[in-house]
């Protein structure tokens, strides 16, 4: 049975449908992204998730419970933090994650929650003094009470430095590895990729493509970037790069030309050929695709 089970989830507010017949199933102890333009239907869908706002037609259910049926047994069983989350200013923090606690009728230990963030110096200050980062690390804390069976992160990277984000990841995969579920949105494909299993990426409230990255990237034909540092660049030779097979975007920067093409020796050489014959070649370097790659591919194949 698995964690999240979404069947023909439809959703519209008026005229406009903002999910539209999303089917997705997700594994007990996976890290999936749910990835996707703004307004591609990420927010609504978690919403429904939640049960904090009801479907138009489909459903979802949570280790085998209807979640608008079962809300409060689910969310019992789930750690939240969502776009848009404020403090209480008056509450300390060791207050707030107190509030968690009691909450959740958990046995955690405040001040350790509190340490895993990094805010144990902090614990006896004002959350209303916090910065975002700080606020956000707080809320990360309250989301991992009682060591819920979902965890659900809806742009969990908003204002944290790198360090709080690599403390972040570093939640994410302790918690899969107990065998938590968790179920990550963010618009920052690297943080994504640094710790999903499998990725979805929605587009117009349609499921564009879902699998683990390494196969999306097979699936579309693999992506590399070239960078070619030349004596000089031309309009004929820039015309005559967007023109090869294989080659999906050309841009320039100074004296250098960046490339994305597909990732096979036969595209790269003709590449690397023209280049020299058009603009006399000094230099180049390659770099696989990344998530950065497929998302670009799948958004834009979709329009």
């Amino acid at each position: 049975m698995p964690a999240i089970g979404i069947n023909n989830l439809t959703k519209r507010y008026g005229s406009v449908t903002a999910v539209d017949e999303l089917s997705l199933s997700v594994e007990r102890g996976e890290v999936f992204g749910f990835l996707g333009p703004n307004g591609a239907g990420k927010t609504t869908t978690i919403n429904v998730m939640l049960d904090f706002t009801s479907p138009t037609s489909g459903g979802v259910r949570l280790f085998g419970e209807d979640v608008h049926e079962n809300s409060v047994s689910v969310r019992q069983r789930s750690g939240l933090l969502l776009e848009g989350y404020g403090v209480y200013p008056r509450l300390t923090a060791r207050e707030h994650v107190e509030h968690a606690i009691a909450t959740k009728d958990a046995a955690d230990n405040p001040d350790e929650l509190l340490d895993r963030v990094a805010l144990g110096d902090a614990a006896d200050r004002r959350a209303g003094t916090f910065s975002k980062g700080m606020a956000q690390r707080l809320a990360i804390a309250m989301a991992i009470v009682g060591e819920p069976d979902l965890l659900v992160f809806d742009e969990p990277t908003t204002g944290l430095d790198p360090n709080g984000a690599r403390l972040l990841r570093d939640i994410v995969r302790s918690q899969a590895d107990r065998g938590a579920t968790v179920f990550f949105s963010s618009h920052i494909l690297s943080q994504v990729e640094a710790v999903a299993d499998r990725i979805g990426i929605l587009r117009s409230g349609r499921l564009e493509t879902v699998g683990p990255i390494d196969e999306l990237e097979s699936k579309l034909g693999g992506r590399t970037r070239l960078e070619l540092q030349l004596e000089r660049i031309t309009d004929d030779l820039l015309e005559l790069l967007r023109g090869l097979a294989g080659v999906r975007s050309v841009r320039t920067e100074n004296n250098r030309i960046r490339i994305k093409c597909r990732d096979d020796a036969e595209t790269k050489l003709r590449v690397l050929n023209t280049a020299s014959e058009g603009g006399q070649l000094v230099d180049f370097t390659t770099n696989d695709s990344q998530l950065d790659d497929v998302f670009s591919a799948v958004t834009e194949v979709a329009q």
